[in-house]
């Protein structure tokens, strides 16, 4: 380990397996305390953050570095993508008349308001990093917890990361190439670069990830005013004819209505990711819960006055056969201006890479610390204070998907994973309530906040099944092969000497650190 000297593992007093050359810590499936995963009470086990426990002198650790306003950017920074600016036709196209779609728009955004509160909930009683993958091991064991990180880890997580990254790629060049055709090769490239850059920022320091987050932030914010602003001045004007019979048009199936619910619930999500990062939030008590409705609001309210500043030039059928709706506006009214719509649709989209990766290296970094990952996963820069290794694991995997994979058909087949989970989670809060009911709970919502939210998740996935079975049910075997890859990895001890050289080989092969 001569190569990795300059990494410092964040729980070394773990008992460990060794594995050919690898380190791997030992499942922690057996560490029940009080009916806690995460209580830090077990032998060798590190305190959590609640933990009255003292800290070791000398122990690295990830530093409190994400105030209100980083975390503020955090949540804006990566739910504001390419979408809204591209192509937001998918909830049009599914209700069918404007006035539909503004009130789904509308409705979307309260329901991830309910899901961040519960979110929130869980945040300021489970201090820990890590997100879906933490109070899923809370409520409910090992087991779903591995599928959900395992899941992530080789196909979601990848797979997004190289699709909005694509977008960046390809905005970020179309000012060059305004009169013809872009390269895919030249995308390609150019998003490569933006991938490394990513991961480079994020492996070197915490503080500048947040603080080009605010910048980046600050930009989606201005590209939204740079739309809402001159839709105001047509409303001013009377521009209001695609407005007139605002809920006439063609009726909305049966099942349109709730596939573009699925779509706009998709276009806010994000709102879960300061959660992967509760260990470095500054006071999370009070934060977590005011970045989560700040953020929320300002989400919402430009979501739907964007859709308005639409509608007041672009007819329901211009935007629906618009590629970037955003362009198609930006050029009616603003004649030269519009040149600069791409290159701010490209600063969202890296937000959204920069924040994403920021966040899900924390639930590898967290997986790694409970045994179910390798333990390089869980070690951190002893100056720089970055977890470094669950950062550079995903720059192989993302690299592999844009060049190889299909990589709208894999987030089609595991898009109701997300769904899937995350109503476990709001699930699981409400187990917690009896489950747990002396826990601490700083920030408490209403009972029937998790309860109407749980609902909405899981009829969505029911919806997706009975909807699109063959995706759906591609993706659900997918995800069940998680629960073999638990016991062949995690559960079964006594593996063969060949077996462990060979796991062994393939990681440290794999790895770019080693």
């Amino acid at each position: 380990l001569d190569r990795l000297l300059f990494l410092a593992p964040f729980s070394c007093f773990k008992k460990k397996n060794k594995i050919g050359s690898v380190m791997v810590r030992k499942a922690a499936v057996t560490t029940v305390s009080n009916g806690s995963y995460l209580q830090g009470q077990a032998n060798g086990r590190l305190p959590s953050m609640d933990s009255e426990q003292p800290a070791q002198e000398g122990k690295v650790v990830l530093k409190k570095k994400v105030t209100l306003l980083r975390g503020i950017s955090i949540i804006i920074g990566t739910i504001i993508g390419a979408g809204i600016f591209i192509s937001p036709k998918g909830i049009l196209k599914n209700t069918g008349s404007v006035g539909m779609s503004l009130t789904v728009w509308t409705a979307c955004g309260i329901l991830s308001l309910f899901g961040a509160l519960c979110y929130a909930e869980l945040g300021t009683c489970i201090k820990k990093s890590g997100g879906h993958y933490t109070y899923i091991l809370e409520a409910f064991g090992p087991l779903p917890a591995f599928v959900r990180v395992w899941v992530e880890l080789l196909i979601i997580r990848p797979a997004a990361t190289a699709v909005i990254s694509l977008a960046f790629g390809r905005y970020i060049l179309e000012p060059f190439f305004m009169q013809c055709e872009i390269p895919e090769l030249a995308i390609k490239l150019i998003t490569a670069v933006g991938i490394t850059l990513v991961m480079v920022l994020n492996s070197t320091s915490v503080s500048w990830s947040a603080r080009i987050q605010i910048f980046l932030t600050f930009c989606k914010l201005v590209a939204i005013l740079i739309i809402i602003v001159p839709g105001v001045i047509q409303l001013i004007k009377g521009e209001t004819q695609h407005f007139k019979n605002a809920f006439a048009g063609n009726d909305a199936s049966v099942m349109g209505l709730p596939l573009a619910f699925y779509s706009g619930m998709y276009a806010y999500s994000g709102w879960f990711y300061l959660n992967f990062v509760t260990e470095e939030v500054e006071n999370p008590e009070k934060n977590i819960p005011l970045a989560i409705c700040i953020s929320m609001i300002i989400v919402t309210v430009g979501y739907v006055l964007t859709n308005v500043a639409y509608f007041t030039t672009i007819s329901a059928g211009e935007l629906l056969l618009s590629k970037a709706v955003a362009v198609t506006f930006a050029e009616r009214l603003m004649g030269n201006f519009s040149l600069a719509v791409p290159v701010f649709v490209a600063l969202s989209c890296f937000g959204s890479m920069n924040g994403g990766i920021f966040a899900v290296s924390r639930m590898f970094f967290v997986a790694s610390r409970e045994g179910h990952l390798p333990e390089i996963l869980s070690m951190i820069h002893v100056r720089k204070h970055t977890p470094l290794p669950a950062v550079i694991v995903l720059h192989p995997l993302t690299m592999i998907m844009l060049f190889n994979g299909d990589l709208y058909s894999l987030l089609n087949f595991l898009s109701f994973a997300r769904w899937l989970f995350i109503g476990l989670v709001v699930a699981g809060l409400i187990y917690l309530r009896y489950k747990r009911p002396d826990m601490p709970r700083p920030f408490k919502v209403p009972l029937f906040i998790p309860a109407l939210f749980s609902f909405t998740c899981l009829f969505m996935v029911a919806l997706s099944l009975y909807s699109d079975p063959v995706n759906t049910g591609i993706g659900f075997v997918i995800t069940l092969t998680g629960v073999p890859a638990y016991y062949l990895f995690i559960v079964w001890d006594k593996k063969p000497k060949w077996f462990r050289k060979l796991l062994g080989k393939c990681w440290w092969d794999f790895c770019p650190l080693c």
